[in-house]
């Protein structure tokens, strides 16, 4: 194999390696990380001493006990009497212990109802996947009516699904999260043997490897700033009953893993860059001098060395 194709086989195969690397690592922790229930309760769990998401929660059950009440309730009545210690009862109540052990459990059984339907097992193929408020409702009715407030024994608990998948949005969830499990472990396969493959092909490995790492930091750079424009995104496309700074912090913690990691991929590839070059400076201060050269040296160390031939001296000639 030609030195050019060499060079070019290698380069193609750096280029797609660089390229694939924040794409794989964008999929393994899609499909690795925000799949494990024990990691996902674990990263939600400090949100629940978070004040934008105590207050969204506040608010949003809140104002569902008050649609209960004006349903079955004279409203006229019920509401204007109840509605503020609804929701200070509510406030109060995401301030307690008993709220945290709740957070972590309704994460964890919606964590774990989301993954049986996206996993196609049985009895969750034709079923929305929702989440039911009423233990949190229960718990508030209770403390309103120890706190004696008018008519809180009248304030009805019903079972209030809220829905998190759709019945029909399932297939085609289901098609995404099972290629996002092949891609989350072939892409980083992929990016590895890539690297690997440009790297021995190259005709110098050296500058091959310092390429190898810059294009790795590049990618990091590129996955950090994705994470940046996604977030925005995705808080600008919020309905207007959402609160924007629960959803931020909710977002912000799901992907502290992911934004920890790219930094990582821009600190490793520059140190690798930094390293190698430093070395190539280092390995030519110690390089012997090349043929060629050693030779015009050599010579002119021996014809110094050589000793100088004197002409002979003429005899004196002495006339009598």
């Amino acid at each position: 194999m030609s030195r050019r194709l060499r060079s070019g086989l290698s380069a193609v195969l750096i280029a797609l390696s660089c390229l694939l690397v924040p794409l794989g690592l964008l999929s393994a922790w899609a499909a690795y990380g925000l799949t494990d229930t024990s990691r996902y309760v674990t990263t939600m769990a400090p949100l629940a001493a978070d004040p934008d998401v105590r207050d969204a929660i506040a608010e949003t059950v809140g104002n569902g006990i008050l649609d209960q009440i004006d349903h079955q309730v004279d409203a006229r009545v019920m509401r204007a009497t109840v509605a503020p210690f609804v929701h200070d009862a509510v406030r109060s109540f995401t301030q307690t212990a008993a709220f945290r052990t709740a957070w972590n459990e309704g994460n964890r059984v919606t964590h774990d109802a989301v993954l049986r339907a996206l996993r196609d097992e049985p009895g969750e193929q034709d079923r929305p996947v929702t989440v039911d408020l009423a233990p949190v409702a229960s718990h508030v009715k209770d403390q309103l009516a120890q706190d004696h407030v008018p008519l809180a024994n009248r304030i009805p608990v019903e079972h209030t699904e809220v829905a998190l998948l759709p019945a029909q949005e399932l297939g085609r969830l289901r098609k995404g999260f099972h290629v996002l499990e092949v891609a989350g472990f072939w892409l980083p396969v992929a990016a590895v043997t890539f690297a690997v493959a440009g790297i021995t092909l190259a005709v110098c490995r050296r500058r091959a490897l310092t390429a190898t790492a810059l294009g790795t930091a590049l990618g990091g750079a590129l996955l950090a700033v994705a994470i940046a424009v996604g977030r925005s995104l995705t808080l600008s496309d919020l309905p207007d009953e959402v609160s924007q700074p629960a959803a931020a912090a909710v977002y912000d913690a799901l992907t502290a893993t992911l934004r920890t990691a790219s930094w990582l991929l821009m600190a490793l590839g520059l140190a690798v860059a930094a390293l190698t070059w430093l070395t190539r400076r280092r390995t030519k201060r110690r390089r012997p001098p090349r043929p060629r050269l050693r030779l015009l040296l050599g010579r002119r160390r021996r014809a110094a060395s050589a000793p100088t031939q004197t002409p002979p001296q003429e005899p004196t000639r002495v006339e009598a």
